[in-house]
């Protein structure tokens, strides 16, 4: 069968039509696979009916909710590449995205309208905005064309935008073909079957729910329980109502729920869950211990990629062949330790950890430069991480070559900071770098430089970066000094910082 959303759909339909795949336990309402493709043609004649054209992208501005869902499935399925947008983002931020993404069509649940309008102030060509309630039980009320435009493996099926050390987010373009092998060996590698069904707490504008919690239940006919948003307070209750029997994490989430009750205390019964999978950050070797003796649940830590359509490493299912500390070995594509030379290195060697497979991106959407340094001639795609793997295979991370903060599985450019802290009146230079973080993975610090003659407190800080970045990107620390580490070049050498937050 061809490697598409759409193939997979219309498979799942002809098989069970009647299985569930979506759940919004809020409200209880159920999606079928069989609902889903009927959703999804609608959809398709919708968007051919607006002037969208096959292959073109998509824009969606929408939280988690059963509507997103099948928006997300559908613009896929109809032979378009959707384009999730970060609801983090800066109005800047989401101007320039929606600008170099080219999207003509753009669907925006009610509360990001008037955050939509302000970006599109900087935003030179018309969008076709159809706004909707990511909870609408209604779906697209016009009726579904007797046949659509055919839909290729290589074609454009999802496209993310992660920040890169420049603040300019870069457009990752996944083909129909990676988005199905992401899901494959999400499948393949938990053994999951038709009778699983994952709570999927994170949010869909990010690869891992893309990918590991909405289109892997394609593949292996399982279902996921989307509630609108991560809560400490109810998760247990709903893992024991929906009968999950896995979950799909990050160490963020880990942290809460290590804080909150276990479900034991609650009366509640959560013996179907099998594992807990976590990805997205390095999980603290202590967390992972601590809830592992506290909820009686094994965890499966993973890693991936935005650019690998999130899943390239994880750990054995059989509990005793994990590696706590390690993302496990590579599955389903394949890995290697390179060093600076490109030379293969031996177990045991640092160097930067390469990936290839047919879950990696096809490229940079406009951005032949960084798409030729990310992807060698042969396919291999340089990760930025750097690690050393094991006789086993097992690759451990143990740093990075690129200089990106990942706070929370959330991808946030250091320049993006530096310069927001650099419009401060006070400020005469500013480095931002990442810091580990048992919570988050890395914490957000800074360095800055004042003007002379001039003052200022952290306190004004943190208010005045709350305001221009958002709290989520405001650094947790900053530090005054005298003046930043710079190499021959002028550049701030921000490795060098971090020896100012030991």
């Amino acid at each position: 069968m061809p490697r598409t959303v759409r193939a997979w759909v219309e498979r799942r339909a002809a098989e069970t039509p009647d299985a569930t795949y979506l759940i919004a336990p809020e409200t209880g309402r159920r999606l079928s696979f069989g609902g889903l493709q009927a959703a999804s043609r609608r959809l398709a004649t919708f968007l051919a009916q607006r002037g969208a054209q096959p292959g073109e992208r998509v824009a969606l501005l929408m939280p988690n909710g059963f509507q997103t869902c099948r928006l997300f499935i559908g613009v896929m399925y109809g032979g378009y590449c959707v384009t999730p947008v970060n609801l983090l983002a800066q109005p800047s931020q989401l101007a320039y995205v929606l600008d170099h993404c080219d999207a003509k069509i753009a669907f925006v649940a009610p509360d990001q309208v008037e955050r939509l309008h302000e970006a599109m102030r900087e935003v030179s060509r018309p969008l076709d905005v159809v706004v909707c309630d990511p909870d609408a039980e209604e779906f697209i009320a016009v009726a579904a064309a007797p046949t659509l435009p055919p839909v290729a493996e290589e074609s454009d099926a999802l496209m993310m935008y992660t920040s890169g050390t420049t603040g300019k987010p870069k457009g990752v373009v996944l083909a129909n073909r990676a988005v199905i092998a992401g899901g494959e060996y999400v499948s393949q590698v938990h053994e999951l079957t038709p009778a699983d069904c994952v709570m999927a707490v994170l949010p869909l504008y990010h690869i891992n729910a893309q990918i590991v919690t909405a289109t892997a239940p394609l593949v292996h006919g399982g279902s996921l329980v989307l509630p609108r948003r991560f809560s400490a307070s109810n998760f247990w209750e709903t893992v024991a109502a929906q009968h999950c029997t896995w979950i799909n994490v990050v160490p963020t989430i880990i942290a809460y729920l290590l804080n909150g009750e276990t479900p034991q205390a609650k009366g509640l019964d959560i013996s179907r869950v099998r594992f807990c999978r976590s990805a997205s950050a390095p999980l603290a070797p202590a967390h992972h211990r601590a809830f592992e003796a506290r909820f009686g649940i094994g965890i499966i830590e993973t890693m991936g990629l935005t650019e690998t359509a999130a899943p390239c490493f994880s750990n054995p299912l059989v509990p005793a062949r994990r590696k706590i500390g390690s993302p496990g070995p590579a599955f389903g594509n394949e890995a290697k330790i390179i060093d600076a030379e490109g030379r293969t290195q031996p177990h045991g060697q640092t160097g930067e950890i390469m990936v290839r497979g047919d879950n990696v991106m096809t490229r940079y959407y406009k951005n032949p430069e960084e798409t030729a340094k990310a992807l060698t001639a042969d396919g291999w795609l340089h990760t930025g991480d750097l690690g050393h793997m094991d006789a086993d295979g097992f690759v451990f991370v143990t740093g990075r070559l690129k200089e990106l903060i990942i706070k929370g599985g959330e991808n946030i450019a250091p320049r993006e900071i530096d310069e927001a802290l650099l419009k401060h009146p006070a400020l005469l230079e500013a480095a931002a770098v990442g810091v580990p973080d048992e919570a988050y993975g890395q914490e957000i610090v800074a360095c800055v430089v004042t003007r002379p003659g001039q003052q200022c407190s952290v306190d004004e800080l943190r208010e005045y970066c709350r305001g221009a970045l958002g709290s989520y990107k405001t650094p947790k620390e900053f530090r005054f000094v005298d003046d930043l580490p710079k190499g021959p070049s002028g550049k701030v050498q921000r490795l060098k910082l971090l020896e100012v937050f030991k």
